[in-house]
């Protein structure tokens, strides 16, 4: 078999994250499992990309300079059908996973997360209605956490914006910002 053959069989995967570092480790990794990624740092990048290819995976950071991965979604779905999207994120939010979920994300991880857990969810993960749903209510960390983020959001990710609508100190918002996501 030629390498063109070998090429064609493999999944082409779409790596768009700001973070060079992060997605050339991505991208390494996504190599040595099969894959063949192309890598954009950013919405407008992934858009440019997207006119060369389809794609039959995706992996999309949500927060980045410019438009949100989840802009990115609904123009994905479009141009390849069929299409897996995870969306990877440090600043996870119930909000934020489904509104990545209504637009047509296959899942959506927290940072850090392995690239088998990053390709389980590309390639099998199925929601499970039958799941049951847990019963312990959000701590009130986990609430001021969501609430964060969907300010976050409102505000394009502006820390400032975000401060003033929150009523809090900015060196306050981005101290809570540079805690690792909220577990409890």
């Amino acid at each position: 078999m030629n390498q063109n053959e070998h090429e064609i069989d493999q999944p082409i995967v779409l790596v768009v994250d700001d973070d060079q570092d992060f997605s050339d480790v991505l991208a390494i990794s996504f190599r040595r499992k099969g894959f063949i990624p192309v890598i954009a740092n950013n919405a407008e990048e992934a858009k440019e990309k997207m006119l060369a290819q389809q794609f039959d995976y995706a992996t999309l950071d949500l927060r980045m300079p410019g438009p949100s991965g989840l802009t990115l979604i609904k123009a994905l779905v479009e141009h390849s059908p069929g299409i897996r999207i995870v969306v990877l994120t440090g600043y996870a939010g119930i909000n934020t996973a489904v509104e990545a979920i209504k637009l047509g994300a296959a899942h959506y991880l927290a940072k850090p997360a392995s690239i088998d857990e990053i390709i389980t969810s590309m390639t099998t993960y199925q929601p499970n209605p039958d799941e049951p749903i847990n019963e312990t209510p959000n701590t009130i960390g986990m609430h001021e956490w969501e609430c964060i983020q969907q300010a976050l959001k409102e505000n394009d990710f502006n820390i400032s914006a975000t401060a003033r609508q929150l009523d809090m100190h900015r060196r306050t918002l981005q101290r809570k910002l540079q805690k690792k996501h909220y577990r409890d």
